[in-house]
């Protein structure tokens, strides 16, 4: 039986427009209409998950590929890579029992995009030109070819996910 595809959101822009605090407000508001999320974020340097001295740590430093910690509520997997994942690789690999998927970053993957996009950087949304834009979240109103929504309304932002990418389909 195959499995049904998780849908992909990715919310991006600017450095210090807000992603990850919108994403907290975000995700709760998600939770309260049933949704069960999973984030992923983009790091484009190197990064440790695991602190020095602890077994799993010890473990990936003694040479293994693949090292995880699981307990009765939590699982966690530090894996080596020969090159980077795209997305649609990480959650076909990784994800299980999800309504939605949404990545910090990847603005550069095919994935639908709401932009997070603060007007006193002086700078234009970092997408405006994407064809996979689909909403864009702003401290102001801005002029846009997409659903615009404040940032102050994460309940808005969840509706619009819920009715376009988990309810019918994708928008």
């Amino acid at each position: 039986m195959a499995r049904k595809r998780i849908p992909v959101i990715s919310v991006v822009g600017h450095s210090n427009s807000g992603k990850t605090t919108f994403l907290e407000r975000l995700i709760p508001a998600l939770q309260r209409r049933g949704c069960r999320v999973a984030t992923l974020k983009h790091d484009v340097h190197d990064f440790e998950m695991d602190r020095e001295g602890k077994d799993s740590y010890r473990h990936k430093k003694a040479g293994a590929v693949v090292s995880m910690v699981a307990s009765p509520r939590k699982l966690g997997l530090v894996a080596d890579l020969d090159e980077e994942l795209t997305v649609g690789q990480i959650v076909s690999r990784y994800v299980r029992d999800v309504d939605l998927v949404i990545t910090e970053g990847y603005k550069r993957e095919e994935w639908p995009k709401i932009e997070v996009f603060r007007t006193d950087q002086g700078m234009k949304p970092a997408c405006e030109s994407d064809p996979r834009l689909v909403a864009i979240v702003s401290d102001t109103w801005v002029e846009a070819a997409v659903p615009v929504f404040l940032r102050d309304d994460p309940e808005a932002v969840a509706e619009f996910i819920v009715a376009g990418f988990i309810g019918n389909g994708a928008v």
